[in-house]
């Protein structure tokens, strides 16, 4: 019984360990989602997803894995948080706008290294939904369909996002990075953000 699939059956069925070893298992991608969109709230906002996640197992039909369905809740709680937040434009799609249009302050991710520094900078400055998509994609892996499954929207869509992400990204890196730093990078993108993802693999089994 080591599939999430197996667990989150057993967990239903009342068995609370299983619960535990789901939690476990999926507490760093989840808390990775949020550590580079917001600033001291990427905690409270871990907790708030897995009690949705909790509130929410009996739901959960097995259209998609369980990653992808705790990607979801993940990302409506992002959400709910940055409207929230952003009450004087209630009207406005916070999916339009970066982390830092809409107030986050400076992540705790962020790295001195000048190179990851730089990718963690631009990311933020790019619309939400960008960003979002392009960290599910360089951090978690997900592939165009599971992207899709994570945030409610066509397989063509997401793959469209993850172009005109990366389109977007290199252009938010000409702003925040060296010349030199930007012009190394910038070809080589899918490289670079694999090699940050190594740095957060490494920091978060250091924790």
């Amino acid at each position: 019984m080591n599939d999430d699939e197996s667990l989150l059956e057993a967990w239903r069925d009342g068995d609370r360990r299983a619960g535990n070893v789901l939690f476990q298992r999926h507490f760093e991608p989840v808390r990775r989602f949020f550590v580079n969109k917001v600033d001291d709230e990427a905690t409270e906002l871990v907790q708030r997803t897995f009690l949705r996640c909790v509130a929410a197992k009996e739901r959960f039909e097995g259209r998609s894995s369980f990653r992808t369905f705790l990607f979801a809740i993940a990302h409506n709680v992002l959400r709910e948080h940055y409207r929230a937040r952003s009450r004087a434009r209630a009207e406005d799609d916070v999916d339009e706008h970066s982390v830092v249009d809409l107030g986050a302050g400076l992540s705790t991710m962020l790295d001195d290294k000048r190179e990851q520094r730089a990718l963690l900078l631009a990311l933020r400055r790019i619309p939400l939904k960008f960003q979002v998509v392009l960290e599910l994609y360089f951090w978690e892996k997900l592939t165009g369909p599971e992207i899709g499954q994570a945030l409610g929207i066509p397989e063509d869509t997401a793959r469209s996002r993850i172009r005109r992400g990366k389109e977007l990204l290199r252009e938010a890196l000409g702003k925040v990075a060296e010349a030199e730093v930007a012009e190394n990078t910038g070809g080589d993108l899918d490289g670079w953000a694999e090699a940050v993802r190594a740095e957060m693999m490494g920091a978060a089994e250091i924790r």
